[in-house]
């Protein structure tokens, strides 16, 4: 029933224009991410780092990160060095959770400011959990350098389902509370259906491909068959990387297209 899918894995040639698919694909997210990033700063050249205009470029730098890998899928794969091909699998991972939670940041900055409460304690934490992620992951990579144990595989795949789940959390939390406070904002309110359609659909979209990213790391731990990052299972690849990443991402930046105002408005702030 499922030789076709057999057929493919084991194609050369079917390898070769799935992960140059991958690739291009990555390449033309990467490329809306700079563009809009570009079109950003012509708009307000005056004002610095801010959230959106780190959003674009970190989506700019992970698609564009992924798009080199997958041009160059032989030699990732092939390395012979494991931990060193978790390093290039895995970077990518960590990089696209700090770059979304950039919105949950967002967001829990604006429903705080809204409820009057202190915000001066969100971009630590912020800054906080992603220095424990990266050095928790940095560990795990030197673990697998070290001792070459299965055991540490597996446990580096835990973690990435772990951070996964708790992205999606994130983005229920912060987005959930957000979407419900503006719905009891006036109907008659300006940008008040607008700003709902964001908030939701791009929770919507965030928590999905969060999830669905968790579920298929853990089962690669306990079904080989379920192998993301291998060579031999190039379709699975596909579906995988255009669900949790490349069709998220562009939905993402369609979604937040709309330039910022010439002046800065309340929704609007710098990075400190």
């Amino acid at each position: 029933m499922f030789d076709w899918w057999d057929e493919i894995d084991k194609s050369q040639e079917c390898q070769r224009f799935i992960f140059h698919l991958l690739a291009v694909s990555y390449a033309f997210v990467s490329f809306v991410a700079l563009v809009q990033l570009c079109r950003i700063q012509l708009r307000v050249p005056e004002y610095g780092w801010t959230t959106q205009k780190v959003f674009h470029l970190m989506n700019f730098v992970v698609n564009g990160l992924r798009a080199v890998l997958f041009g160059f899928y032989k030699t990732v794969f092939l390395v012979k060095s494991k931990a060193l091909e978790m390093v290039l699998l895995d970077l990518p991972n960590l990089l696209f959770f700090s770059t979304y939670m950039l919105l949950v940041l967002f967001w829990a900055e604006i429903y705080y400011q809204a409820r009057s409460l202190p915000i001066n304690k969100l971009r630590p934490a912020y800054y906080s959990i992603n220095g424990f992620m990266y050095f928790a992951q940095a560990c795990i990579w030197i673990s697998v350098r070290l001792s070459h144990s299965p055991i540490a595989i597996e446990f580096a795949r835990l973690f990435i389902s772990v951070i996964s789940l708790c992205a999606a959390f994130g983005f229920i939390l912060y987005g959930g509370r957000l979407f419900f406070m503006l719905r009891r904002f006036p109907i008659e309110s300006r940008g008040r259906q607008k700003k709902l359609f964001e908030v939701g659909f791009v929770t919507g979209i965030c928590c999905a491909c969060f999830l669905l990213r968790c579920f298929m790391v853990l089962a690669s731990v306990f079904d080989k068959n379920a192998d993301i990052d291998v060579l031999y299972h190039p379709l699975l690849n596909l579906i995988y990387y255009m669900l949790v990443e490349i069709l998220p991402s562009a939905l993402v930046l369609f979604i937040l297209r709309k330039l910022p105002p010439k002046r800065v408005s309340d929704q609007y702030h710098p990075i400190r």
